[in-house]
C-alpha cells in the first residue's frame, strides 16, 4: 500500500512574486508536488513555471499534469522534462497525455481528432521519449513522428527516468497507462466535443477504472501509484474561513448522493475517512488539490501526507 502523497494543482497567481511565495507555502505546509496543468487558457505554460518553482524549494517535486502530447515533438518535449530534471536535481513527475481540450486544438489550428488516432500519436512519441530517457541514440521513422540519431542533452538525474504519469479516463488510456506508467492519473472519460461523461464522475466508476488498469498491469499493479484530479476542494472547520465552511459544508452535501471522486469537500474527520477507505478498497493514494483550496486542506495534508 502507497503512503498518501498531495500534490497542489495550479497555473497562475497574480504575479511573479506570488507565485514563488505560493510554491515556497506549498512546500511548508507539506505538500509533496507542484502539478500544472498544460492548456491554451489562463495558465502558466508548465516548463518554465515549474523551473521557477523548482528554484525556490528543496523538498517539494515539480510535476507536469500533464504535458499534451500533440502540443510538442517528443524530442522537443524530452528535452525539456529533461532539463527539469537536471535543473531541480531529481524532482520531476513527467506527466504526459493524449490532449482533450477543443479550444487548444482550435487555438493551435490543429484538428482536433478522434481520440483513438491522438492516443496513437502518444504511444509512438512516449515510446521515443522513454528511449530518449534511457540515453539511447533514436532512429525512428513512424506515422506520425521521425527523428534522425537524435539524443538527449542533458540526461535525466533521476534513474532509470523520471516517474511518468499518464492521465485519462477511457479504458484504452487506461490499458496504456497499465503498461507504461508509473503514476496513473484518473479523470473522467471525455465525449467526442471534448465534454466529460456524467456517468463518468462516480465513485462506482473510478471503481471500474481502476479494475481496468488492475487487470492490464497484472504483477505491475502493487509497483504502480494512483492519483485522482480533483477539481474542486475545501474543508468545513480546520482554519478555513467560516464563509469557506459554509460553502463546503454545502457542496459536501450536493456532491453527497452522487459520492463524486472528483471533489473532496467535508470535514476534517470525514476526508480523512473516505480517502483512507478509498485507499483500502481501490489502492488511490496520490491526490492533486486545487490551488485555491491549499490553506483549508492543509490539515488533512498533515494528517495523512506520508502514512
Amino acid at each position: 500500500m502507497h503512503p498518501f502523497r498531495f500534490g497542489l494543482t495550479t497555473g497562475w497567481v497574480e504575479s511573479g512574486e506570488s507565485w514563488l511565495a505560493m510554491a515556497r507555502r506549498a512546500e511548508e505546509l507539506g505538500y509533496d508536488v507542484l502539478l500544472v496543468p498544460d492548456h491554451l487558457t489562463h495558465l502558466l505554460s508548465p516548463t518554465p513555471a515549474l523551473a521557477a518553482a523548482a528554484a525556490v524549494t528543496s523538498r517539494l517535486r515539480i510535476g507536469s499534469y500533464v504535458f499534451a502530447n500533440d502540443f510538442r515533438h517528443p524530442l522537443v518535449l524530452a528535452r525539456e522534462a529533461a532539463t527539469l530534471d537536471a535543473i531541480s536535481n531529481g524532482r520531476l513527475e513527467f506527466g504526459i497525455g493524449a490532449g482533450w481540450r477543443v479550444s487548444d486544438y482550435r487555438q493551435l489550428g490543429v484538428a482536433y481528432d478522434r481520440a483513438g488516432k491522438r492516443i496513437d500519436r502518444l504511444i509512438e512519441a512516449l515510446a521515443i521519449i522513454k528511449r530518449l530517457f534511457a540515453g539511447e541514440t533514436v532512429i525512428h521513422e513512424g506515422p506520425y513522428y521521425r527523428v534522425d540519431r537524435a539524443r538527449l542533452f542533458p540526461v535525466p538525474v533521476q534513474r532509470p527516468r523520471p516517474p511518468i504519469m499518464l492521465g485519462g479516463g477511457g479504458p484504452r488510456m487506461l490499458r496504456l497507462a497499465a503498461r507504461e506508467a508509473d503514476i496513473v492519473s484518473f479523470v473522467p472519460q471525455f465525449n467526442a466535443a471534448g465534454r466529460p461523461i456524467l456517468r463518468q464522475v462516480t465513485e462506482r466508476a473510478l471503481a471500474e477504472k481502476v479494475a481496468t488498469v488492475r487487470a492490464a498491469a497484472g504483477v505491475r499493479f502493487d509497483q504502480m501509484e494512483l492519483n485522482v484530479f480533483i477539481a474542486a476542494a475545501g474543508m468545513v472547520g480546520g482554519g478555513n474561513s467560516l464563509p469557506g465552511s459554509v460553502a463546503s459544508a454545502a457542496m459536501a452535501a450536493l456532491v453527497a448522493p452522487v459520492g463524486s471522486p472528483y471533489v473532496l469537500h467535508g470535514t476534517r474527520g470525514r476526508l480523512r475517512e473516505i480517502l483512507e477507505r478509498r485507499r483500502e478498497r481501490l489502492g488511490v493514494s496520490f491526490y492533486g488539490i486545487p490551488q485555491p483550496a491549499m490553506e483549508s486542506m492543509a490539515p488533512l495534508v498533515e494528517d495523512l501526507g506520508g502514512c
